[in-house]
């Protein structure tokens, strides 16, 4: 703690030499200080020695001065990257000054064969540690330079023998230069290890990033053979990042989806340019042989730029990046049912008006226009037999507006849950008798025969017996509304296991293809609403289908455009389970219908 604390001024001191061109990068930095610091120790320790040689040793030398200068020049070359910033020339310096150093001390103690110019060696290798060519090639040519000139002196004989009496300062030289040798491997060496550290570090800190990230990142050649995939893969996938490894990937993709998987891989690749694809692939850590659990991922693809190994041509890697996307996808589509909604809900209210305006428009006149007939009886000498046809008229007229009012009002109850069913335990057969009585005179007035084929057993049923009653009602009125004079509507009934089927078959108009899938809807009857035959508001089936579903049943509908239609209702025997639930019907158009129904309830009020 104490070694820490007295180098901490030092380690300050050599902090605040550092140029700010040294502070770009911790490595860099670690470059800086590695060249001041043996150098500050080697030049101050030697001016700090100075006096003690003057002191035991009188005058200095020539060859002792040289060495002391030499020392100098270190401290130069640390001042100017203090204030330049460029290792490499101050490199370039330091190898200038030891060139000079060990030729001046090889020639005065015996040239080429002296111990001192195997220092000539460390020039090079010196400037190695400024990590450039520039500084490496300069040492190399002094060197060069320096051994050339010793060797001509040589064979000159211009050069003193070995070892004279600057012996003592020749192994003062070469102790200072196995000083600063010793500085500059100590340097090398800590530069060195910090680079691991740094490039340790680094690696960690992008496989923390990599294992954290919920987007999986996957290298892939052209062919879409996965090279490399990141950590996040087994928290999207499922699976370890190997097992993606080449065409495994593609086996995972939906087989709808590969082409568009592939296409954009190729195009990244051959136009260099980013590519979004979406597809499903298989979670999970086995591709089951059936029912796979697919989630949807978002693919951004470009192509890998810089690879050292790939040529820049139309065999790039790609790079990609994977996400998932189930949940946004989940809420496209319920945007898109939204939608889908919101239409059906704008083409109900436009079926609705003109509907309701053919059938509200029709009885009104007839209710306005007899009344008038009626109350100016005087004046048009009206016969008693004309009054009593004009107030059946007005009576007609006024139960057909309220049928269609309640209809309304039955078809917002059943949307909106607000309609009670009250299960009693009765004998189906005489419930189908009663409306089959109540229909006879309509049916023989449009000359069609009205069947009733009776059960051969008892049919008991646990159910609400005006329900009932009601939805055989609609739909044996519809039958005969629909059939041609002629014609048949027969109904039957019979026991199942655990429910009762009730059938109404004519051999009306029937339906077409395109209307068959819509019947149920609210205020929908098949053909134009401006062009109709027959007089109705399209909810009967509505209503029919709601009380069905209320009993927990369901309702069946066959036809064929031209040879008539089968309504088959199945009922379970004992209805009161689903009475008690209170099971709603078509929740996915009750909104914009019940809405609608109560528009129309608010305005019947006002009106009366």
């Amino acid at each position: 703690m104490g070694v820490v604390s007295v180098l901490a001024p030092f380690r300050d001191y050599v902090e605040s030499l550092v140029h700010p061109l040294g502070q770009v990068d911790a490595l860099t930095r670690a470059r800086h200080r590695a060249f001041m610091v043996p150098r500050l120790l080697t030049g101050l320790t030697a001016l700090a020695l100075l006096p003690v040689q003057l002191a035991l040793r009188g005058a200095p030398t020539p060859l002792e001065v040289l060495i002391f200068g030499w020392l100098i020049v270190p401290l130069l070359a640390v001042f100017y990257l203090s204030r330049a910033g460029r290792l490499d020339r101050a490199h370039e310096l330091c190898s200038i000054g030891l060139t000079f150093l060990v030729t001046a001390v090889a020639a005065v103690t015996g040239g080429l064969g002296s111990s001192s110019a195997a220092l000539l060696v460390m020039v090079p290798l010196e400037a190695a540690a400024s990590a450039a060519r520039r500084p490496v090639l300069i040492a190399s040519a002094l060197a060069g330079g320096a051994m050339l000139l010793l060797f001509g002196l040589d064979l000159g004989n211009l050069l003193p023998p070995l070892f004279p009496e600057h012996g003592g300062s020749a192994l003062a030289a070469l102790g200072v230069a196995l000083l600063n040798a010793t500085g500059l491997a100590v340097g090398n060496e800590w530069v060195a290890a910090l680079g691991r550290d740094l490039m340790n570090a680094e690696g960690a800190r992008y496989h923390l990033l990599a294992s954290n990230m919920t987007d999986v990142i996957i290298r892939h050649n052209r062919q879409g053979a996965v090279l490399f995939a990141s950590p996040a893969a087994e928290r999207l996938l499922g699976v370890e990042p190997s097992a993606l490894r080449g065409q495994e990937l593609f086996g995972r993709i939906h087989v709808a989806d590969r082409p568009a998987y592939l296409t954009a891989l190729s195009e990244a690749a051959v136009s260099g340019q980013p590519r979004s694809v979406e597809f499903r692939i298989v979670q999970g850590s086995q591709i089951p042989a059936s029912a796979p659990r697919f989630i949807w991922v978002e693919m951004r693809s470009r192509p890998l730029d810089g690879h050292p190994h790939l040529p820049d041509s139309g065999e790039r890697e790609v790079v990609s990046v994977l996400r998932d996307v189930t949940d946004r996808k989940a809420q496209d589509q319920m945007l898109e049912h939204a939608r889908l909604a919101a239409e059906h809900a704008s083409a109900a209210k436009g079926l609705f008006l003109a509907t309701m305006s053919h059938e509200l428009r029709t009885p009104l006149n007839a209710i306005i226009g007899f009344s008038d007939m009626l109350l100016n009886e005087e004046m048009l000498n009206l016969k008693a037999s004309c009054r009593y046809d004009y107030a059946q008229l007005i009576n007609e007229s006024g139960h057909h507006l309220l049928a269609v009012v309640n209809g309304i009002l039955d078809m917002s109850r059943l949307e909106t849950g607000n309609f009670q069913i009250t299960p009693e335990p009765f004998a189906l057969s005489p419930v189908i008798a009663s409306c089959c009585e109540l229909l006879a005179l309509k049916a023989n007035e449009s000359e069609i025969d009205l069947v009733f084929r009776r059960p051969p057993q008892l049919l008991e049923i646990v159910a609400d017996r005006r329900a009932v009653k009601q939805v055989l009602l609609n739909l044996l009125s519809n039958a005969i509304k629909f059939t041609r004079r002629g014609g048949r509507v027969t109904v039957s009934a019979r026991a199942e296991t655990s429910a009762v089927v009730m059938i109404v078959e004519d051999t009306g108009v029937g339906i077409s293809d395109a209307d068959l899938p819509r019947l149920g809807d609210a205020f929908f009857q098949a053909g134009s609403p401006y062009d109709r035959p027959h007089d109705g508001t399209g909810l009967g089936l509505s209503i029919v289908k709601g009380l069905v579903e209320l009993h927990g049943g369901h309702i069946d509908i066959h036809s064929r455009l031209g040879e008539g239609t089968r309504v088959t209702v199945r009922l379970p025997m004992n209805c009161e389970p689903a009475a008690q639930t209170g099971r709603p019907a078509s929740p996915g158009r009750r909104a914009p219908i019940a809405s609608l129904t109560h528009v129309a309830d608010v305005r019947m009020k006002r009106r009366a």
